[in-house]
């Protein structure tokens, strides 16, 4: 049971709606798709029950707006009726056209959000003081408005240094808007011009746990406890080669799983202590001006040749994870005598031949499998009643796949999916749509041939959709 609907804001979203040219020419990524502000109807008067909108439970009030991909292009200022629902906690207009228009600062009215999104939305100018007053966000996205648009999932890799920045901050500068945000969790800034230092304040932060700043010309020292923040889990400060400084000790409390400050100016012995972030998943330091040797608590090696049999008779192993080294030759059948493993990630080798994954799928405990970026080329055959049945994580980047495995059909549990650089063509199929769709939060396609969807989804399916990178090769501008 939808909450009754306020005239008057029912009367601001209709207007809103009608102040840009929706159709399919105007979607920017899947095209004969239906937007969401196409249930916007005077006929449909509820509006709490369109789609990518939010009602109060209790009160009625539109709360949240997420028109995500909504196919909305034309102008915005500080005129528009949307900075009438002023009871807004989140609003995310990521991957729409803004046609260049500055953030209107009329935001400022908005001083309930607690989410803003604009991601990838081609918004240009200065980002307006006004967001600075906005002290309950625990979210705030204003990464990758460039033109052309350039980035891919997360605006973490694969932009084009070429693009130019369409936002930035210098007045207000980077420390006068965050310095009210003492809430914030999450801030990604990527490609927004930023050419200052970061400000100190930022390592005060001790909610901030999500830190994305790739390309932003940032100058300067980086304060060293950026890296000691106690919620800090992913921290992406890459392509910024005018940000020097030192990493610091880091502690065994440290909650870190993502650190990349490639491409930095960044100076100084690698801390042995690195080997305490536990919680570690991935690290990039390269491109940077360290010295000395790489400590041993990282555990770098580059084993060459093939992978060892004896490994194979270690039948109680639960992880094995040889990526990122030399091995080549072929994956050793008896790989399938490691019945206990939950963990198994061979990416980033020179490992080759053509394998069938039916070889794995006595693997029953697979929660991880990882094989990307090796020359193999991968079978389809499996008995789909026969897979992983509980993988989280796959990982098929680059190996020579030429149609979606059937037997992700049977998958309920993935959280991440990775079948970029492969050779996949035509349609995706309707029963890829339905694959995990409680659980998916990261699924890459991009780097193939692919036209469509077999049916063009209203919206798409997954629960948590929050990172899917679409990018690459789509054929007839469909992506």
């Amino acid at each position: 049971m939808h909450p009754l609907c306020h005239a008057a804001e029912r009367s601001a979203l209709l207007q809103f709606k009608e102040s840009f040219i929706i159709n399919n020419s105007t979607c920017r990524f899947v095209r004969h798709y239906l937007p969401p502000v196409a249930s916007w109807t005077l006929e449909n008067s509820s509006c709490c029950s369109w789609d990518g909108v939010d009602c109060d439970k209790k009160s009625g009030h539109v709360i949240g707006l997420e028109l995500i991909n909504s196919c909305l292009y034309g102008s915005i200022n500080s005129s528009s009726s949307l900075f009438q629902l002023v009871h807004l906690q989140l609003l995310d207009l990521s991957y729409n056209n803004f046609n260049f228009s500055q953030i209107p600062s009329s935001i400022g009215n908005l001083s309930k959000l607690q989410y803003l999104r604009l991601f990838d939305s081609f918004f240009a100018g200065q980002i307006p003081s006004e967001i600075s007053q906005l002290s309950k966000l625990s979210s705030l996205d204003l990464s990758c408005n460039s033109y052309p648009s350039s980035c891919s999932v997360l605006g973490l890799v694969s932009f084009d240094p070429s693009s130019k920045r369409l936002l930035e901050l210098k007045r207000p500068h980077f420390e006068s808007l965050v310095q009210n945000l003492t809430n914030l969790e999450e801030l990604s800034l990527s490609l927004v011009n930023i050419p200052y230092p970061v400000p100190s304040l930022l390592a005060n932060m001790s909610s901030l746990s999500f830190l994305i700043l790739t390309s932003c010309g940032l100058l300067g020292e980086l304060p060293t406890n950026i890296f000691q923040l106690p919620n800090a889990e992913f921290l992406h400060l890459v392509q910024n080669p005018g940000l020097i400084g030192n990493l610091p000790d880091f502690n065994r409390t440290s909650h870190l799983n993502y650190l990349n400050v490639m491409g930095t100016g960044m100076s100084g012995e690698i801390p042995a202590s690195i080997g305490n972030l536990g919680s570690l998943e991935q690290l990039s330091l390269s491109f940077n001006n360290f010295s000395g040797l790489v400590p041993p608590s990282i555990g770098s090696n580059g084993f060459a040749g093939p992978i060892p049999c004896d490994l194979m008779n270690l039948t109680r192993l639960t992880t094995l994870n040889l990526e990122s080294n030399k091995f080549q030759g072929p994956i050793p059948s008896s790989i399938s005598r490691l019945k206990n493993l939950m963990n198994l990630d061979l990416s980033f080798n020179n490992l080759s031949g053509t394998m069938e994954l039916d070889s794995l799928h006595v693997l029953k405990n697979l929660t991880t499998l990882g094989l990307s970026f090796n020359k193999l080329s991968l079978l389809d055959k499996i008995n789909s009643s026969a897979s992983f049945p509980n993988l989280t994580m796959l990982s098929l980047a680059s190996c020579n796949l030429s149609e979606f495995p059937q037997y992700l059909q049977n998958l309920d549990r993935l959280m991440y999916v990775d079948l970029s650089y492969n050779n996949i063509r035509g349609l995706v199929p309707q029963w890829f749509l339905e694959t995990s769709k409680e659980t998916l939060l990261i699924l890459d396609l991009s780097h193939n041939f692919l036209t469509g969807f077999d049916q063009s989804p209203l919206v798409l399916p997954w629960v948590w959709k929050r990172f899917y990178n679409w990018s690459g090769y789509w054929t007839h501008s469909e992506h």
